[in-house]
């Protein structure tokens, strides 16, 4: 299976919606929505903020390595 790259994140705090490429080198602790300006950080149990906010996971998670 190839591994994704590209993932949408939704900001839970407004609902903004951004396609953005995935670090394939290390996990995105934060991300800062452009919209509203919150920074998003990983829910408690997620590695990064793809895995918490993203459509597709990061893509450690998909290629079950183990996380950051």
């Amino acid at each position: 299976m190839e591994t994704i790259l590209k993932s949408e994140i939704t900001c839970p705090n407004c609902g903004h919606k951004k396609l953005e490429d995935m670090p394939t080198e290390s996990c995105q602790f934060f991300y800062e929505c452009e919209n509203c300006k919150e920074v998003l950080r990983p829910n408690e149990g997620d590695c990064c903020v793809y895995c918490s906010y993203g459509t597709v996971p990061c893509p450690s998670i998909q290629e079950n390595k183990s996380c950051c």
